[in-house]
Order: C-alpha cells, then structure tokens, then sequence
C-alpha cells in the first residue's frame, strides 16, 4: 500500500513537526516517555520564563528526589536500589501537559474525520483490511500454542498414555 504524503493546507506546523524523527538522548529518566532533563526541564524554565508557569527553581534545578521512608531514611526498593522519584510539583504539570497533548491528538483526529469523511473511512477502512489477516494469525498462533501447552500439561498428568518409547520405566538400561 502507498503512503499518502499529501498535506492539507490546513495542516498545523505543529502536527508536522510531531511526526519528524529527533535524535534522543537514552540515558536521561523519562517522565511518560519523554527525557526529563532534555525536554521537560528546558520546557518548564521556559514557561517559567514566559510567564506561563511558576514553577520553583529548586524543582527545576533537582528534578529528581530521593525518597524517604516515614522515620527519614532514605527508602530503597527490593532490589535493593534507592527509590529516586521526580518532584510532585513536576510531576503534576507534565501529567496536565500530556492530559492537554491527548485532547489535541484527539481534536485535530476529530477534525480531519469531519472536514474529510470520505478519506478519514477510506484510511480506516483500509488499515482494518491490511490489520484483519495479522490479528487472525496471532490469534491462531495463541491458539496453538496454548493447545500445545494443554496436550504437555495432560501428558505429564497421564504419563501412561504416552508411547513406551517416552515412558521412563519401559527404558532399556545399556551397559557402557
């Protein structure tokens, strides 16, 4: 199937530039899958900044806290590690962030649907037939595989049942 690379004019720049790949940093901690230092810091300072926000600079200069246990021991996980965790206050305003980023995705689908019917079913339409094969497949996959497992699990039940080739007792001892 051919990719539709057609843009409407109506297009924002800002849905353009969601779908462009960007390098990434892999060791900053992500906060709902975004780098915290490289994206949501920078982001923050920079409502900050503008205005926007108010958000403390100790937040912002140490995002990540250590955790600590109720008698104010630093807490640490079962294996072991120190429980590190980004600052309520941070935490909050991403989770709003991404709250208002899904009612924007959901928005700007939902206008394509109406301004363009006739090309929203057709992409649906088409993503079902292309989609309907791959889930059926899975599925018998699943469903034989968990027929495998049921026929294993019934065998080590019922040991008997199985040929006198497999069955331990019926084994010929050779001498080496």
């Amino acid at each position: 199937m051919e990719k539709n690379n057609t843009k409407t004019a109506n297009t924002p720049n800002y849905v353009s530039a969601l779908l462009m790949p960007h390098a990434e940093s892999k060791s900053d901690k992500r906060v709902w899958s975004v780098p915290l230092l490289g994206v949501w810091v920078p982001f923050f300072t920079a409502t900050n900044a503008a205005g926007e926000t108010d958000i403390a600079s100790d937040v912002l200069g140490a995002p990540i806290r250590l955790q600590k246990n109720q008698d104010g021991t630093p807490k640490f996980s079962k294996n072991g590690k120190p429980v590190l965790r980004t600052v309520k206050e941070l935490s909050d305003q991403i989770r709003l962030v991404r709250d208002n980023f899904t009612f924007g995705l959901m928005a700007y689908a939902e206008n394509v649907r109406k301004t363009m019917p006739a090309e929203y079913k057709a992409q649906v339409e088409a993503a079902e037939t292309a989609g309907a094969p791959i889930i059926k497949g899975d599925g018998d996959t699943l469903t034989k595989y968990l027929e495998q497992l049921g026929e294993k699990a019934e065998q080590a039940e019922h040991p008997e049942t199985q040929p006198a080739t497999q069955r331990k007792e019926d084994r010929e001892l050779v001498a080496a």
